[in-house]
């Protein structure tokens, strides 16, 4: 469902009803029975300053991206297309759901300041509900899935390791659903939805399902939050 007629729907809808909305499509971790742990493998960093990339989904790419600019040692994060084959892919074709792509989020970041471990439990913890099924929050279909595209095999044992770890925890009232898929190409998003949230701070979408993640974010993790 194309996130545009979703806002065209929620501005017709009276106010009391949007706040309970907002309780109720967030999409920050409300699953978790208990704070999401630190991964037991991964957390470590880098001796010294470097550059590494992370590519993550989790329903729309607004909040995932605005979250992550506000994590300390992300350099840039960056709205894109992942895990699908067409070559350069439109927000109309992937808003199909019939492409294979997922509206994702790619992460550039210093591992000497930020640990790829770390990346993970935000990502877990404030990004997104990794329990909602090609879906997150208002949004509905595969392009709005819940995934993980690793970029090299030390990715790939850190981001199995951390779903058994919070499996065998039962952190989640309920599944994790989360793809963990090989990186074949990510594309960047159109213009327009770099910085989105930030562009349009006061947007209903934006207030309702990704605002109360950058509060969150500020509140679980204060050391490597920044304005």
């Amino acid at each position: 469902m194309n996130r545009f007629l979703n806002y065209a729907a929620i501005m017709i809808i009276p106010v009391a009803i949007l706040l309970f909305a907002a309780r109720l499509t967030s999409g920050v971790s409300h699953a978790a029975t208990a704070p999401v742990a630190e991964p037991a493998v991964g957390s470590e960093l880098a001796p010294f300053a470097a550059e590494d990339t992370a590519v993550f989904a989790g329903g729309c790419f607004w909040g995932i991206e605005a979250v992550f600019d506000h994590v300390k040692g992300v350099r840039r994060a960056i709205s894109g297309y992942a895990g699908g084959t067409l070559a350069n892919p439109s927000y109309e074709q992937v808003s199909t759901g019939d492409t294979g792509y997922a509206e994702s989020v790619e992460v550039i970041y210093d591992p000497s300041v930020v640990s790829y471990g770390k990346l993970l439990q935000i990502f877990f913890s404030v990004a997104h509900d990794p329990t909602e099924l090609n879906r997150q929050g208002p949004d509905h279909g595969t392009q709005y899935r819940s995934a993980i595209f690793y970029r090299n095999d030390r990715q790939k044992q850190v981001a199995d390791s951390y779903i058994k770890q919070l499996t065998a925890a039962k952190t989640f009232s309920a599944p994790i659903v989360t793809q963990v898929a090989k990186l074949p190409s990510f594309y960047a998003a159109e213009d327009y939805h770099q910085h989105y949230l930030e562009q349009h701070p006061n947007q209903p979408y934006i207030v309702i399902n990704d605002k109360p993640k950058l509060v969150a974010l500020k509140k679980q993790f204060p050391d490597i939050y920044f304005e």
